[in-house]
């Protein structure tokens, strides 16, 4: 005989799980006690939605679901805002909430809420367990639609009586490798005479081009067609190759550096493309053609009606068509002589004595390696890390353009500063976001993991003091106080400085990654030139052209 709870942590062991981020409660007591029998570490954090994000950055890194605990109730819900994250931005993940006996209760609804149900529009999957029996097939179901394309989040509920019923033993299911069918050949054969007729073709590469198994083959399908290429802000870094034909980020729509390349297309080849991220580019009438290649076929939105599709493993898929036009696109490169003059005016001012967001971004890239990771919050900065941060690897810039919440840049870069201990890792967050989760400094700090943690100030919701500026309305409601951050960071146990000038910023940093350990630097930054260039320069290039 064994227990729920035994059975379930058995069926997570089976599944390859190593760790599980969460916080315990009285519902899950069998469970916790399980783990600790098994060789799975329990990651404790400070608050659910952190271990949501921690799972879910695991799983976009490794490609495998990461899983998070919690209790009921409370604890439950406090995931729903990592479940929205890992959704949009097709994270694989699973969560394990507990609750109440389901057979008899003494509690009435004390703490109840139908928590199967509230998941149920943020996941690929809820259900609640009502017998032991049914644990194996449920948990290798629920991994095997969590990391199936397109990936995200799945829920089990674990009642606290089901946990602690003994059951006879059940067998595990095995997982088995599961093989996407490649494109079809005529979808193949038409995309390839529209790229070889192309007169100005251009790639694209998104979301889905970043999966773990992909980036080898998108490498050398650019490698092998010498087609330029642009990426979305989570597509960046794909081409660890190739950086010669690196065209740009999309950090907007519209109106962006890049999309003097872009307008200028006959042909877009989109790759992994997901219209959950902001778009990259507006179609419309007498725009480009577009050419969908992906996992699965285009939604079709307002903004991106592709007119033919590549659909399959893009591994595979990429190599037919690159087999199909490799050495055969006359005007592969027509575009590449915009190249410099784009590249030059996004990395303007990047070297100027004031602390700019060009600056700051120059200098991370400064003392970052290349296989360096920097897991971004969301604020201002973030457009200016898009643009201006140039990756070799990919998932070397953890961005999130799909929910865009605030509050995850912290817990991302702790999971990832856990799965690869002897890389540089950077969590970059502003003031705002930063409090948001702060709690977890703790964790990162009693984990004893080495991470820097770079704190961009401004005493205020700066993206949206920005939007509130160019939109014509009063400065209001934006802005607040700070405690002394590097006391803060003190207080956990971890280290703090303080940078008052643009010349100590790249050596306080290069100070707190050599020294190890936990440190925050904290850096005020300059936006004055947010409106100039983000707004003012755009418009005069449009106006010129």
């Amino acid at each position: 005989m064994t227990k729920g709870s035994d059975l379930l942590v058995a069926a997570l062991e089976n599944e390859g799980v190593t760790r599980i981020f969460g916080i315990p409660g009285e519902e899950n007591l069998d469970v916790v006690e399980s783990i600790r029998r098994s060789s799975i570490q329990l990651i404790l954090t400070r608050h659910e939605q952190a271990a949501a994000f921690m799972a879910a950055t695991h799983g976009r890194l490794t490609g495998e679901p990461g899983v998070c605990l919690t209790t009921l109730g409370p604890g439950a819900l406090n995931l729903t805002t990592g479940a929205a994250y890992a959704l949009l931005g097709a994270m694989p993940m699973l969560m394990i909430t507990g609750q109440k006996g389901i057979l008899s209760s003494r509690q009435a609804r004390f703490q109840i809420v139908d928590v199967v149900a509230t998941m149920r529009p943020l996941t690929k999957l809820s259900q609640q367990i009502v017998s032991p029996a049914t644990i194996p097939t449920l948990v290798r179901e629920a991994f095997r639609v969590a990391a199936e394309e397109r990936p995200g989040p799945v829920h089990l509920e674990l009642p606290e009586d089901i946990a602690g019923e003994e059951c006879a033993e059940v067998a595990l299911v095995p997982a088995h490798p599961i093989e996407l069918p490649v494109a079809n050949a005529s979808a193949l054969d038409r995309a390839a005479e529209m790229i070889k007729e192309a007169q100005r073709p251009l790639l694209m590469l998104g979301a889905a081009a970043s999966r773990p198994r992909s980036t080898e083959d998108l490498a050398k399908f650019v490698l092998r067609t010498r087609i330029p290429y642009f990426t979305t802000q989570m597509g960046k870094g794909t081409v660890p190759g190739g950086t010669e034909l690196y065209m740009g980020t999309a950090a907007l729509s519209e109106r962006d550096y890049v999309h003097e390349a872009i307008e200028r297309a006959d042909l877009i080849i989109t790759i992994g493309h997901d219209t959950v991220e902001k778009p990259p580019f507006i179609m419309g009438a007498g725009g480009p053609n577009v050419i969908h290649v992906g996992y699965q076929p285009a939604s079709v939105e307002q903004v991106y009606f592709p007119q033919a599709e590549v659909i399959g493993e893009l591994g595979p898929s990429l190599r037919l068509l690159a087999d199909r036009i490799e050495g055969k696109i006359p005007n592969a490169q027509a575009l590449l002589p915009l190249r410099e003059g784009i590249l030059q005016r996004v990395g303007a001012r990047a070297t100027e004595d004031r602390l700019t967001p060009q600056r700051l971004v120059h200098d991370v890239r400064e003392v970052m390696p290349p296989d360096g990771v920097v897991a971004l919050d969301n604020g201002m900065y973030k457009i200016w890390f898009a643009r201006n941060y140039r990756t070799r690897v990919a998932n070397t810039l953890l961005l999130d353009n799909a929910l865009a919440t605030m509050g995850a840049g912290l817990p991302s870069a702790i999971a990832t500063a856990i799965l690869y201990p002897t890389r540089r890792v950077m969590a970059v967050c502003g003031d705002g976001g930063f409090m948001m989760n702060s709690q977890e400094l703790e964790t990162a700090v009693r984990l004893g993991l080495n991470l820097v943690v770079l704190i961009i100030e401004d005493h205020a919701f700066g993206m949206i003091r920005w939007k509130q500026a160019v939109d014509g309305y009063a400065d209001f409601g934006m802005t607040f106080t700070n405690p002394d951050f590097v006391a803060y960071a003190r207080a956990y146990g971890a280290k703090g400085t303080r940078v008052d000038s643009a010349a100590r910023l790249r050596p306080a940093l290069e100070h707190a990654f050599e020294g190890g350990g936990v440190h925050l630097v904290v850096v005020p930054i300059d936006y004055t030139e947010n409106e100039r260039v983000l707004v003012d320069e755009l418009r005069q290039r449009l106006t010129v052209q």
